[in-house]
């Protein structure tokens, strides 16, 4: 399908679901549903994502002020709530959505609850998610959005994003409707019951990409607080690039690995919730892979290309391009050995010149010192020789073609 022709059916398919006015709000969905690409579906975008995982119990009577850093801009935000890994119902009674001023503090009038199939409560079965009804207004790229949410009962396992490099802040009662800080007085590390944010961007063809990977997506040695993950520089990237891939989610997981589970599913297992259920989806960058070969768990090159041929194979079937990176140096991370750098370096060569991805990026030519190419560069390396610092997310980012993430199947 040529580019033009893919353009012209996402345009014809705005101006029908426009005439059918079927703009009403979703569903609970099951986690595993991926988005519905038919003439009357809403052009959605995501513009926030983190992954859902298991967390600590839940708590009755707690609230959360989460604060999420969107990318494309766009109006009639939405929210995806998470109940994935809970074994019991979980009740919302209040949802907010606001801007930070500072801190837990909002801007004044910014702070307008949500509904959810016009109700002001919510409750999410065990395993699935609930999309709110689309709040009226405009989202600007680049802000800090703040979720706040209440729980009256919560209970057994919560779902949310165990590290999230950005301070957010909790609260015993419902608080979730004031727009001043002073009952939010304990602060969080972590995203709670929250996994993805979607606006309705002014232009239909807009797209969105999607980072996959493990601790290095995920931000672990940036700055917490200041948004320098590698998929934010990218965003930054975009927000000014003539391209119209405008939406980032980050889909990292620290110690995530491709084919087998511990932090957090597998990539194999949730590909479907975190990657191809994102709505506006256009590419996946596939970054992931070092924790396979560092567990010392007898995974060849052979096993982990196979499971990236088979990411490859169900985003293709979702129609969603691919855009892969070669793994990163770690020599000096103890883990390291002599047989898991040579099955990096295989690794890497099949990403590099199979043409199985429709685009590639290449992070291991960017991050390696050119004296010991096992090796991190000193000055990208965040202390612990796998994860990079700042200037090496900003590096990576920059190294991306911004062209290979504008792809159409």
């Amino acid at each position: 399908m040529t580019g033009r022709f893919a353009r012209l059916l996402g345009l014809a398919a705005v101006l029908l679901a426009t005439v059918a006015c079927q703009t009403g709000p979703a569903q609970a969905a099951p986690v595993w549903e991926p988005p519905v690409h038919t003439a009357t579906a809403r052009h959605d975008v995501v513009t926030w994502g983190a992954s859902a995982d298991q967390m600590g119990q839940g708590t009755a009577d707690r609230g959360y002020r989460l604060v999420v850093r969107t990318s494309a801009a766009g109006s009639d935000l939405r929210v995806r709530l998470s109940n994935a890994f809970g074994d019991l119902p979980l009740t919302l009674d209040s949802v907010y959505a606001g801007l930070q001023s500072q801190g837990a503090a909002l801007k004044p009038g910014s702070n307008k609850r949500l509904t959810f199939d016009g109700a002001r409560t919510v409750t999410v079965p065990a395993g699935t998610t609930a999309w709110s009804d689309p709040l009226p207004g405009s989202l600007p790229a680049g802000s800090n959005l703040v979720v706040s949410l209440h729980s009256p009962d919560a209970a057994g396992p919560a779902t949310g994003h165990g590290m999230a490099m950005q301070t957010s802040y909790a609260a015993q009662g419902d608080h979730t409707a004031e727009e001043g800080a002073a009952n939010w007085t304990e602060t969080t590390g972590s995203w709670w019951y929250l996994d993805s944010v979607s606006v309705r961007p002014s232009d239909p063809a807009t797209g969105a990409v999607v980072a996959l990977g493990d601790s290095i997506t995920d931000g672990w040695a940036s700055t917490t607080d200041l948004n320098r993950r590698w998929p934010d520089y990218l965003a930054r990237r975009l927000q000014k690039a003539d391209t119209e891939v405008k939406g980032v989610a980050d889909e990292g997981i620290s110690g995530n690995q491709v084919l087998a589970d511990g932090a957090g599913q597998a990539a194999l297992h949730r590909l479907d919730r975190d990657v191809l259920s994102q709505p506006g989806v256009r590419t996946v960058f596939l970054f992931e892979g070092v924790n396979d070969i560092k567990a010392h768990t007898g995974v060849t090159a052979a096993d982990l290309i196979a499971g990236y041929q088979e990411i490859v194979r169900r985003a293709h079937a979702a129609g969603m391009c691919v855009v892969a990176s070669t793994v990163g140096p770690f020599k000096g991370w103890p883990e390291w050995d002599p047989a898991g750098e040579a099955v990096r370096q295989e690794v890497n060569e099949y990403i590099r010149t199979s043409g199985e991805f429709d685009g590639t990026a290449d992070f291991d030519r960017i991050l390696r010192s050119p004296y010991d190419q096992a090796r991190m560069l000193p000055f990208l390396d965040g202390g612990d020789h796998i994860h990079p610092n700042d200037k090496g997310m900003q590096a990576m980012a920059d190294s991306v073609d911004l062209a290979s993430l504008d792809c159409k199947r």
